[in-house]
């Protein structure tokens, strides 16, 4: 593990001023940023691990948790709770066995709500792995999560 975070500080030239963009190298490499990985990082840059939990526990795009293979977001802005992102919300974590924030213990799915996705017109949203999927209801996602393999 050290030698790939060695190796990624520096690709940024050893320069902790890149401390956010080296943490998105390390969680890429790892899916999250495990804490050997930070305490390597802290050693490599010169970073008191209190500054670099600062920064990963800040941004929510960072993860101090194994995340799943599957990637699962339900818009919960006016406009989809309006149309029923509630309902969304109570059968996807029936149909996954988690709740919003969590990863199941297979590591194939992780799911959390979000504030807004910006695509209003379209809500409920949800996104699985990066594609967004507009005018959900219960039926659309339990069909959705069958195809990426849940049964349920």
């Amino acid at each position: 593990m050290e030698k790939k975070i060695n190796a990624i500080v520096k690709s940024y030239g050893g320069d902790k001023s890149y401390l956010v963009p080296i943490l998105q190298d390390v969680q890429k490499e790892f899916g999250y940023l495990p804490k050997d990985a930070l305490t390597a990082l802290s050693a490599a840059l010169g970073v008191p691990i209190s500054r670099i939990y600062e920064v990963a526990t800040f941004y929510k795009a960072f993860s101090l948790k194994p995340k799943g293979r599957h990637h699962i977001s339900l818009c919960m802005g006016t406009a989809c709770h309006v149309r029923g992102a509630d309902l969304i919300l109570n059968s996807i974590t029936d149909l996954l066995g988690i709740k919003d924030g969590e990863t199941t213990d297979d590591l194939e799915y992780s799911f959390e709500t979000v504030g807004c996705l910006g695509a209003c017109a379209l809500g409920p949203m949800v996104v699985v792995d990066g594609v967004y999927h507009g005018e959900m209801n219960i039926a659309k996602t339990t069909k959705l999560l069958k195809q990426l393999g849940k049964k349920g």
